[in-house]
């Protein structure tokens, strides 16, 4: 087994380029965490047959792979044309039409799918679509049309997404294809769930009443990419798992040049609240067709790093370009290259970090501990990989291996930052002789070293969800034998 000591973890979105022989094995080994199956697209034969390739390859190559799921939501487009794109000049005239048997499209108009759009937009506002590549001004709603005058103009080909400048469009987070969506990745047994076009932290209770209902056991992901999403940010952010700054449709709905200060603000609030976070979309674009990225993709890709981001993504890089080993590669090489240049200064005072629960100040006082007394790792023994969260809060250079019997936990560990899963079985011996076999196993390994410091944590009993109350400084000692430093 090779132990990934990149503190940054890399997600990427399979589809017809990942499907070519040997290139999801290639992706792995370049240093894909998890595999992202995007449900807007394909039909639910193609996310069972790739989910189930993932699991073959990462067997075959004897390493954790986690699967994330990704909705579609209420993404509204416009219909299709019935002569192919059409090209949009400034100043001209173009309707959007919001009945349900619309006809096909041409250059004067075009149907939409959300056929409610017409009562969310009064006169003057600014719909936006491709995004954002063209603008249309709304003159005036005429029963369930929706005149307008081409501010920017291009081409526009069918099944194009629309937003609002500013947001406010009414339509639900969850469509009936998400709903059945939400069975699928029960079905899968899918490690992460992101939901799309989030607004509110009911959205996030609503799709785990329903993943729950269907069986699954995903963590949550809230992707952020409407504008109502950034006033209630707080409460989304607490009632899922994790994050996720979604660029594309967030950048369209309030603006380029918001998008930065907000990206940082998401990542922040994160951490804050002691959430996973996920940087998404056009990371490495040109990657679609170039071998190698822009110098502006890398600067992208090594700020989101120095941020705190836990991950990154790469979407349509991976899924439908023509390197996606090689985006992959650039991801890694990026990331790492940023955590050796950036040193993180971390504040563990209460007030950088809420700390509501004991596991959480105990993890808290184990980085404290490893500023101040030196250490080559901190190890986490968890059952449910909570533990190896709340260490992966606190920044530091220290890597942090959580332990675990659970493959489901360890899948789930692959997320966090600065955490490296590891099978390991304690049930049944004492926390004591758990940490020993524990420095034991990472020597074995080559992750431990004779002579290095390494702080345990562990419960007691160990093997118990929720149990971790203790912390072990030791030492590694010959033939990785721990030696006793103290008990805290």
């Amino acid at each position: 087994m090779e132990l990934q000591l990149r503190r940054t973890k890399i997600i990427a979105t399979l589809g017809p380029a990942t499907d070519a022989p040997g290139m999801l094995d290639q992706l792995l080994v370049e240093g894909v965490d998890i595999v992202r199956l995007n449900l807007s697209h394909g039909v639910p034969d193609d996310h069972r047959r790739r989910a189930a390739d993932v699991r073959a390859a990462a067997k075959r190559l004897g390493r954790e792979t986690a699967i994330l799921a990704d909705l579609q939501g209420p993404k509204i487009r416009i219909e299709r044309f019935g002569g192919g794109p059409v090209q949009l000049e400034p100043k001209q005239s173009f309707t959007l039409d919001c009945r349900e048997n619309a006809p096909a499209g041409d250059a004067t108009r075009v149907g939409v799918s959300y056929h409610d759009l017409w009562r969310d937009v009064n006169a003057g506002d600014v719909l936006l679509l491709d995004d954002g590549l063209i603008s249309l001004e709304v003159l005036d709603v005429e029963g369930q049309e929706i005149h307008c005058t081409v501010i920017n103009g291009g081409r526009l080909s069918d099944r194009k997404g629309i937003n609002r400048l500013g947001g406010g469009l009414t339509v639900a987070a969850l469509s009936d294809k998400d709903r059945a969506d939400i069975v699928l990745t029960a079905e899968l047994e899918a490690d992460f769930l992101a939901v799309s076009f989030v607004k509110t932290a009911d959205d996030i209770v609503q799709a785990r009443r329903l993943l729950s209902a269907a069986g699954g056991t995903a963590a949550l992901v809230a992707k952020i990419e409407r504008a109502e999403a950034i006033d209630n940010l707080t409460d989304i952010v607490e009632a899922s798992d994790a994050v996720m700054v979604a660029r594309g449709d967030l950048g369209v709905e309030i603006g380029d040049a918001e998008l930065p200060g907000l990206q940082k603000k998401i990542i922040r609030e994160a951490l804050k609240c002691n959430r996973v976070v996920i940087t998404a979309t056009q990371m490495m674009q040109s990657m679609v067709e170039s071998p190698i990225p822009t110098r502006a993709e890398v600067l992208d890709v090594a700020n989101a790093v120095i941020d705190g981001t836990d991950a990154v993504m790469l979407s349509q890089e991976t899924a439908a370009g023509k390197h996606p080993d090689k985006a992959v590669a650039a991801m890694r090489r990026v990331c790492l290259g940023a955590e050796r240049q950036f040193v993180p200064i971390e504040d563990l005072s209460p007030e950088a970090h809420r700390l509501d629960r004991t596991d959480q100040a105990i993890a808290r006082a184990a980085m404290f501990l490893a500023s101040q007394v030196g250490v080559r790792a901190i190890i986490a023994l968890t059952e449910s990989g909570a533990t190896a969260q709340w260490l992966s809060r606190f920044r530091s250079t220290v890597p942090i291996y959580g332990l675990s019997r659970v493959a489901g936990a360890r899948r789930r560990m692959l997320l966090f930052r600065d955490v490296n899963p590891v099978e390991f079985d304690p049930k049944g011996v004492s926390p004591g002789q758990a940490s020993r076999e524990a420095i034991r196993r990472l020597f074995g390994l080559g992750a431990l070293a004779e002579e290095d410091r390494v702080i345990v944590r562990t419960g007691d009993p160990t093997g118990r969800l929720g149990g971790t109350n203790t912390l072990r400084l030791l030492k590694v000692g010959k033939d990785g034998i721990a030696e006793g430093l103290g008990d805290l």
